[in-house]
């Protein structure tokens, strides 16, 4: 659940919401002195006595006590500091036992690092609240008196005029002028009262959110730098994973396609050079089978090419690139892809690679009568979905034709999902981030 500490509808006016402020740091500040007050007898006492008597083992559950005390007063404090600081306090996550023992689990406080923060909060919080406390209400009180001066001045009894005292400050001590100074008073202490309160709440805030929360904070981040370096290194693994399936296809592709071609070319050129001398006709019509193989072997290296980097997709982007990969297959495509804007290479590769996969594997395996592409630009990045109802089965586990997709759609930052109930076709999804 989030807290908003903005009103909705219509925005307040700059006055409404510094008076709004203005309200809400005198509470804090007022409130704080009694709790700070309260706290620093309590958390003293526990502390002092729970040390002083835990050499006859009373003064461990003594000192629970005291922690839990604290922890209470510590979530009161961070529910009154949210408005102060404009957000939500962040409530950090308390050790507790993981025995199944109730003696263990009763004595976790004391081996919880943010229980003793607590209560350090609870003993020191009375040095800022004081001090808050006593600008706050000095400022309030001066400002208040200072600006009602002029209808409770004849209240005051005013000694005799003093006239040598009179000449020496340069003005004489008319009602007049007691007004218009106390009001001057009370002006200036009105003016600077929203900065004095707002300094004295922001000090004891940011005390109590420093010790409160600034470790939990502080381990959350270190957990988080910790994920971050866990993902690169996952997806730096699977890019190092899919480069090697990758380069394993692509020599396999050429052993098994080119090059034995080439090497069936190369001896056909030789027996039409010993045929030259012999039987003239009988080299020609090797020559001309020489010829035919060099135009397939052709066309199966622009067909690698593309698989490498398809110069459609470098020039007229994914979609053209899709709708071209959709008339090359076998099996019907029901392609779904509007316009898109360029995106980052790595992207559009990515994306253009797990709809060939996907095709690749449909034609070869599914038995599908149809296949369904779909590509869509969603507020996170891209989505690619390809689907068929063919006979299903198909698994991203090792061994299986679709972890090397799943390796390069990691090492691109996204995440390939594959839902294939045997017999019910295959739904492939990638969610790629832009």
């Amino acid at each position: 659940m989030t807290t908003t500490y903005s009103g909705a509808g219509e925005q307040p006016s700059l006055a409404g919401r510094y008076l709004r402020q203005l309200g809400i740091d005198t509470q804090y500040v007022l409130l704080g002195f009694p709790l700070g007050l309260i706290t620093l007898v309590l958390c003293i006492t526990g502390f002092a006595v729970g040390v002083g008597t835990v050499v006859i083992w009373i003064g461990f559950p003594i000192l629970v006590a005291t922690l839990v005390m604290s922890r209470g007063f510590a979530v009161l404090e961070r529910a009154r500091i949210g408005p102060v600081l404009g957000r939500p306090v962040p409530h950090p996550v308390y050790k507790s036992a993981r025995s199944e023992g109730w003696l263990r689990k009763s004595m976790a406080p004391l081996g919880d690092a943010q229980s003793w923060l607590d209560m350090v909060h609870g003993i020191f919080r009375f040095i800022p609240s004081t001090l808050g406390f006593c600008f706050v209400v000095t400022w309030w009180a001066v400002a208040l008196a200072g600006l009602s001066y002029p209808l409770w001045d004849w209240t005051l009894p005013h000694p005799p005029d003093n006239y040598e005292l009179h000449e020496l400050l340069g003005f004489q001590d008319t009602a007049g002028t007691r007004v218009l100074f106390n009001v001057s008073i009370g002006l200036f202490f009105t003016a600077t009262l929203y900065p004095v309160v707002r300094g004295a709440a922001l000090l004891e805030a940011y005390f109590a959110n420093g010790v409160l929360t600034g470790v939990d904070v502080l381990r959350q981040q270190v957990a988080q730098a910790n994920a971050d370096r866990d993902v690169a290194q996952q997806q730096k693994a699977a890019a190092v994973s899919a480069e090697a399936v990758a380069l394993r296809k692509l020599e396999r592709d050429i052993h098994d396609g080119p090059q034995q071609r080439l090497v069936r070319l190369a001896m056909d050129l030789g027996r039409a050079e010993q045929q030259f001398a012999t039987d003239p006709e009988a080299a020609r019509a090797t020559v001309a089978e020489a010829l035919s193989q060099t135009r397939e072997t052709l066309d199966e290296l622009r067909a690698l090419s593309r698989g490498i980097a398809p110069p459609i997709l470098v020039d007229r982007g994914l979609r053209a690139a899709l709708t071209a990969l959709a008339g090359r297959c076998t099996v019907p495509v029901d392609l779904d892809a509007p316009p898109l804007e360029r995106m980052d290479p790595a992207v559009e590769s990515t994306a253009y690679f797990v709809v060939a996969e996907a095709l690749t594997n449909v034609a070869k395996h599914s038995h599908a009568t149809e296949v369904q592409v779909s590509v869509q630009r969603i507020a996170t990045g891209l989505l690619v979905s390809v689907a068929d109802d063919g006979v299903g089965g198909a698994s991203l586990a090792k061994g299986h034709g679709l972890a090397g997709l799943d390796d390069r759609v990691r090492a691109a930052g996204g995440v390939l999902a594959v839902e294939s109930p045997e017999g019910e076709g295959t739904r492939l999804t990638a969610a790629l981030p832009i």
